[in-house]
């Protein structure tokens, strides 16, 4: 188009001057008649300056339409935009499981039921040490669940939701059928009670927990473990020889941290083998995790009181209404058979009914039947009209699955345990599920046990 326009206007110049006489015409000898030379010298003069301009103006116009038309523009591209933030996470962040405050209205329930995704990676035992629960615990809640092999995207239960010991709020309290620990340091009365709660492992069969009011003696880090005859002679036994003195190392069934009670050969310890936590697996000692057993030796002083009870059905008021958890009897227990009503009555105790008349509150008997028979450690409303243990677990707050900030447990150290130490547990807790165990994985004959 540009070149068009351009020849177009050559045109009209070529025809401007050969409209002139040819005299008129450069190089060409001549003269106009009625004309002076100078005049005619003059006009040729404008028309070549004429053309000339006219030429430079045409120019002019052929550049700038090659810059309208086509001419690439040498400007940098715009910087690219920020890329999008990542999506938020659809999961909440997991709550901490071992600190909670207790409400001063007479509230005896603390945390709450979680629920997260297990990875393919996942299993049960992974899943419990993240969130500071014990075996027994965990596989509670989840009926049915491969402990091993739970399965990418299976939604696992965390009971962190507890409801308090029927028992004094005073120093360390272990409900033996929970295995569970839970300490009430002192407070002012301006402050508002505070209580914290470690899983713990127990006395097997035949090695029993005691039950009744202690209290602590003396504390120890890096204890020295001197085995009784009575251990030594099992493990003898069963092949085993025990030396008579173990020193502090990974050797060293008591851990760490070590608090001697009163009561004589009995401690509440740390372990070398965190696997234990949540099994009846000791000889009669109370094993915590060493990350647990580290906080309480930091801050449960000496002549704290402990006491032992053995409570397999707890009770406690929350939100104006009774809560109950179940977790079962142990095998030696003589109480077994709560199901019955009776029992159950009885197990609610005369203060717990005294409030139900005073409130005006009449509990479900047939879901407290129901929850004593199929215990899974979740509290569920008994006297909530409708209230169900499915009601209770659809109200579970679904949790991002890693360890919660402030935890206890740095997510690194001791790792969980496998199948072989899982096999040596069971061997420690029960020497038949030993042999068992040896028939269907390759796990070593037990070693050293803890106290």
């Amino acid at each position: 188009m540009a070149w068009g326009f351009f020849c177009h206007a050559s045109r009209a110049v070529t025809a401007e001057a050969a409209s002139l006489p040819p005299c008129a015409t450069p190089g060409v000898a001549g003269r106009i008649p009625g004309r002076r030379p100078d005049v005619i010298i003059e006009a040729m003069t404008f028309t070549r300056s004429h053309a000339r301009a006219a030429t430079a103006a045409l120019l002019a116009a052929f550049l700038g339409a090659c810059s309208l038309f086509g001419m690439p523009s040498r400007q940098a591209p715009p910087p690219a935009p920020p890329p999008p933030p990542p999506p938020a996470p659809l999961e909440a962040a997991p709550v901490a499981t071992y600190k909670f405050p207790i409400a001063a209205d007479h509230d005896d329930v603390v945390g709450v039921v979680q629920v997260t995704v297990a990875t393919k990676e996942d299993t049960l035992t992974d899943i419990a040490r993240r969130f500071n629960i014990g075996y027994e615990e965990i596989v509670r809640a989840n009926p049915g669940v491969d402990v091993w092999l739970p399965g990418a995207g299976k939604r696992i239960v965390i009971p962190t939701q507890f409801v308090l010991p029927n028992a004094p709020h005073t120093g360390v309290v272990i409900n033996i059928a929970e295995m569970r620990l839970y300490y009430f340091p002192p407070h002012k009365s301006a402050e508002s009670p505070l209580v914290y709660t470690f899983p713990i492992g127990i006395g097997k069969v035949g090695w029993k927990t005691p039950e009744g009011v202690t209290r602590i003696v003396r504390r120890q880090k890096d204890p020295t473990w001197r085995p009784p005859v009575s251990v030594i002679k099992e493990h003898r036994e069963n092949g085993d020889q025990l030396p008579t003195v173990v020193g502090p190392g990974p050797d060293n069934p008591l851990g760490r941290h070590a608090f001697y009670l009163a009561w004589s050969g009995y401690l509440i310890h740390g372990t070398n083998k965190p696997a234990g936590v949540g099994l009846r697996s000791s000889h009669g000692c109370i094993r915590l995790y060493p990350e647990d057993i580290a906080f309480l030796f930091d801050h449960v002083p000496l002549g704290t009181q402990v006491r032992v009870v053995n409570q397999p059905l707890v009770f406690g008021w929350h939100a104006g209404q009774l809560y109950a958890q179940a977790f079962g009897s142990l095998e030696d227990d003589k109480r077994q058979g709560l199901q019955s009503e009776p029992r159950l009555i009885k197990a609610l105790g005369r203060g717990v009914q005294q409030d139900l008349k005073r409130r005006s509150l009449t509990i479900d008997g047939e879901l407290m039947r129901q929850l004593a028979q199929n215990p899974r450690g979740i509290p569920v409303s008994i006297t909530t009209p409708g209230a169900t243990l499915d009601a209770a677990l659809a109200d579970a707050v679904l949790v991002q699955d890693r360890v919660p900030d402030g935890a206890t447990w740095d997510g690194k150290s001791d790792l969980p345990m496998d199948d072989k130490t899982f096999q040596e547990m069971l061997s420690e807790r029960d020497p038949a599920q030993a042999q068992a165990g040896q028939q269907t994985a390759s796990a070593p004959a037990a070693h050293k046990s803890g106290s």
